[in-house]
């Protein structure tokens, strides 16, 4: 079995010095299959594929997340 890889980390430490006018104003693309550029925040990051699961599909993850938040997004 494959194991996920794992990325624990802070926010940014430059957070108070972002300026609006440094963004990006390209609007993000979303059209039939097209990449959206998503930022979030959060306390623990683990990268892992999704498996076949009946007629669905199953992500494991820690039992330590167990009864917290959790956010998932497709990257291809």
């Amino acid at each position: 079995m494959a194991e996920g890889k794992k990325l624990r980390r802070g926010p940014p430490s430059d957070a108070d010095e972002h300026r609006p006018e440094d963004a990006n104003t390209d609007p993000p693309k979303t059209i039939n299959g097209s990449q959206a550029k998503i930022e979030i925040f959060g306390e623990e990051m683990i990268e892992k594929r999704v498996k076949a699961s009946a007629n669905s599909g199953r992500v494991y993850l820690p039992p330590e997340w167990v009864g917290h938040k959790v956010k998932i997004i497709r990257t291809d």
